[in-house]
């Protein structure tokens, strides 16, 4: 075992402890908080896997689940307008908690992999991960300015 399959295995069972707890108990805007959580750690903790186990098809994964993850979270906020409109969720904590993560896990990897199109790929997969959490953060605290819910 190195350092990269203990870095991802630590953040994943951290990660996958705290957003089992979550979705498990409390009210709903803890429910759909900690289902965005839950893709926004098992992604950094793909990354570090790949560069652990030299998979590359690792990334390809993360890249998915990047790109799908805030997007099932946007899904539930407008299935759950209602009822996210009378107890909204304040998701900011966990929300730059995992977008810090995202930033400081793509650029160790970057760092590692060096210039060339792995880093490229690493770049779009952090892009993605911390633009799509920030975006449906937002869409679960009380949506966007100018836009209807329901």
């Amino acid at each position: 075992m190195n350092g990269w399959i203990l870095a991802g295995t630590v953040v994943l069972a951290a990660g996958a402890g705290a957003a089992v707890w979550g979705v498990s108990t409390g009210p709903l805007r803890r429910r759909v908080v900690a289902q965005n959580l839950s893709s926004s750690v098992v992604c950094p903790s793909l990354l570090l896997l790949s560069q652990g186990y030299g998979r590359p098809s690792y990334v390809d994964l993360a890249l998915l689940l990047a790109l799908l993850g805030p997007v099932g979270t946007l899904v539930f906020a407008r299935l759950l307008a209602d009822e996210l409109e009378r107890d909204p969720a304040s998701a900011w904590g966990p929300t730059f908690a995992a977008a810090g993560l995202g930033t400081l896990t793509v650029l160790v990897l970057c760092a590692a992999v060096g210039p060339g199109r792995a880093m490229v790929k690493l770049l779009v997969v952090g892009a993605l991960l911390v633009g799509g959490n920030l975006v449906a953060s937002r869409a679960l605290s009380g949506g966007f300015r100018g836009v209807r819910r329901g």
